[in-house]
C-alpha cells in the first residue's frame, strides 16, 4: 500500500515555473512507476507526465515535452514535476499516481495510487 501526498501548487503568472512534489508512504516506493496527470474544470483528466520504476525511462504528453519535467528521488520517497514556461491552460488540479506494473503510462487506469491533488493555476 502507497499513500500519496501532493504539494507545491499555487498561483504563478504565465511564464513562470512551480515544482510539484509527490511524497510516498511506505518502504517500496522506488518499486513504483509514477505519474503527473491534471484535470481542468469541465474537462477530462489527462496524463501529463510519468517515470519508470526500473530504468528512469521518463513519458510527457506532447503538452509537457519542453517546458515540464518529470524526476523522482528514491531516498526521499518523493517525485517531483518541474514546470516552466508556464500557460493559463496548464491551470488545472494535478495529481500525482503510483503503480507497480504494466506498460501503459498514459491511462489513469493503470495506476493503482493516487494523491489527493494540488491546484496550479496561471494567471495571463
Amino acid at each position: 500500500q502507497v499513500q500519496l501526498v501532493e504539494s507545491g501548487g499555487g498561483l504563478v503568472q504565465a511564464g513562470g515555473s512551480l515544482r510539484l512534489s509527490c511524497a510516498a508512504s511506505g518502504r517500496t516506493f522506488s518499486t513504483y512507476s509514477m505519474g503527473w496527470f491534471r484535470q481542468a474544470p469541465g474537462k477530462e483528466r489527462e496524463f501529463v507526465a510519468a517515470i519508470s520504476w526500473s530504468d528512469g525511462t521518463t513519458y510527457y504528453a506532447d503538452s509537457a515535452k519542453g517546458r515540464f519535467t518529470i524526476s523522482r528521488d528514491n531516498a526521499k520517497n518523493t517525485a517531483y514535476l518541474q514546470m516552466n514556461s508556464l500557460k493559463p491552460e496548464d491551470t488545472a488540479v494535478y495529481y500525482c499516481a503510483g503503480k507497480r506494473w504494466g506498460s501503459d503510462w498514459y491511462t489513469g487506469a493503470a495506476y493503482n495510487y493516487w494523491g489527493q491533488g494540488t491546484q496550479v493555476t496561471v494567471s495571463s
